[in-house]
């Protein structure tokens, strides 16, 4: 056997996933949960002592004599989140996550120093949005003095799994690209966006220095070696950030692929040689962990809003696409906002779900639980619009995460987008993604050629589109667009 290991520290849980790169196939998936503290002002966060917690969890779980024949590792951790460290390596406060909206006052202030949103986008080739770590620097700065004066690493979650493996403090183009103080075009981090959090200390040192995709952090050390029971000095690759992994795990490392993935958010997102950068704000200019970009757009609510529904009414999942199913494209004229985490795209941290349109013949839960459904994929047919509007050229849908297991709501996503739909054989695509990030680095050679060779897809889950339900599909889009444009004001 030869095991490589993906660890992925998402929001909800961590999860480890060994994979025989010899025998090409998955040997384990063990998980851990975390919580999360949340308040109303939007604040979401979570003690960084949780993922380490987790990992060894995880790893307790592991057959030693797999935990022996591990080879390499790699890291994906959720996007966006703040670690603030000291110079000894201590955390020093809890950290913000992705979908924490608590600072857009510090994202406003920002905007306004560094001169507006047009000039923001000139340094960056994105905004600086609630989510991303830029603002949650200065939402230290402001609230927690204590914790900011003794401040010397700015780590994102996956910099700091790989710090507790290695003893390094290392950073990725990737993950880094979604900070807003690192410029997309020239992949490097940007000290004047730093300065304008603090002109007076000096944050650009504090960032981690960046590495090359497919090159190593470290080593794994004695100390984390022995906690976790795996052979000390083995690689750790570069890592990356949840959806970057995510893209590696469901083969989305090539031209004209488009991987959706439905999970706790909704993302969609593509391999691109060259920089791509919405001016309009609906597509984040990411780059890849394999050296490429990757623009995407995230939603703040996907399985969030069929989970609330089916909680709601009572009922298990396979209850909620039984009933989605009885009803018809477009719900008879329901509309859902799935706007419950606030949202990213379009820009409302401080948005509300919203149900539009019942009246005394359509108010049923057969409506409503479909337009759970339909509402999720339709924030992101916004995405799909603007990667066609910016030249971006689809060839199909790789659908990833939790809402890919259901039939319906792929069937949904397939007809809706007019786009043919691939489901992975490996769900867990972030932990699959770093896995095989892990044997690219341990390899070389190319990342494409691996991917081809280890990404397989579930041919019975795969659907292509009926065309003759494009017209309901566009009208019910339509009428979503127009609810989410006459509700944008109430939300700001």
């Amino acid at each position: 056997m030869q095991v490589v290991v993906g660890i992925d520290t998402g929001t909800q849980s961590t999860k480890v996933l060994c994979y025989d790169a010899q025998a090409k196939q998955v040997l384990l998936t063990v998980s851990s949960p975390h919580k999360m503290n949340s308040s109303e002002d939007g604040t979401r966060e979570q003690e960084a002592v949780w993922y380490l917690d987790a990992i060894r969890a995880c790893f307790a779980q592991i057959d030693q004599n797999i935990k022996d024949q591990i080879v390499a590792i790699g890291v994906s951790g959720q996007q966006h989140g703040f670690v603030p460290v000291d110079k000894d390596g201590n955390v020093l406060a809890p950290v913000k996550l992705w979908c924490d909206t608590s600072t857009k006052a510090q994202c406003d202030e920002l905007t306004r120093k560094l001169g507006g949103e047009e000039r923001v986008f000139e340094l960056l080739g994105n905004q600086i949005l609630p989510g991303y770590t830029l603002s949650k620097i200065l939402h230290l700065k402001q609230y927690r003095k204590e914790a900011y004066e003794k401040l010397a690493h700015i780590l994102l979650p996956h910099d700091y799994i790989n710090f507790y493996l290695t003893g390094a403090y290392t950073s990725e183009a990737g993950d880094a690209s979604g900070t807003a103080f690192f410029d997309v075009h020239t992949k490097t981090y940007n000290k004047e966006v730093l300065q304008a959090v603090d002109p007076d200390k000096d944050l650009f040192s504090m960032i981690p220095p960046l590495i090359e995709a497919g090159q190593e952090a470290g080593r794994v050390q004695a100390s984390t070696a022995k906690e976790l029971g795996i052979p000390e000095g083995i690689p750790v690759s570069c890592g990356a950030g949840d959806n970057m992994a995510g893209a590696i795990g469901t083969g989305c490392v090539g031209k004209g692929d488009l991987t959706m993935s439905m999970g706790t958010s909704g993302t969609l997102f593509g391999y691109s040689e060259s920089c791509i950068t919405d001016e309009k704000g609906r597509l984040a200019a990411f780059c890849s962990s394999t050296s490429g970009y990757m623009p995407l757009l995230c939603t703040m609510n996907c399985t969030v809003t069929t989970e609330s529904i089916r909680q709601l009414f009572g009922y298990d999942v396979k209850e909620l696409d039984k009933m989605a199913s009885s009803a018809p494209i477009g719900c008879e004229g329901i509309t859902m906002l799935p706007f419950f985490n606030g949202e990213r795209v379009p820009n409302l941290p401080h948005g509300k779900g919203a149900i539009i349109g019942m009246d005394m013949s359509n108010m049923k839960v057969e409506n409503i639980a479909r337009s759970a459904l339909e509402s999720s994929i339709y924030a992101m047919k916004v995405g799909l619009d603007a990667f066609r509007e910016l030249g971006f050229v689809p060839k199909r849908i790789i659908l990833t995460g939790g809402g890919a297991k259901s039939a319906i709501w792929r069937q949904i996503a397939c007809d809706a987008m007019q786009l043919p739909v691939s489901v992975p054989k490996v769900a867990e695509s972030a932990a699959f993604g770093v896995a095989l990030q892990a044997l690219w680095t341990l390899e070389g050679g190319s990342i494409v050629d691996l991917a081809r060779e280890h990404v397989r897809f579930d041919e019975e889950k795969g659907c292509t589109p009926d065309s003759s339900t494009a017209e309901a599909y566009e009208q019910a889009y339509k009428r979503y667009n127009e609810y989410v444009t006459a509700m944008t004001p109430l939300f700001q």
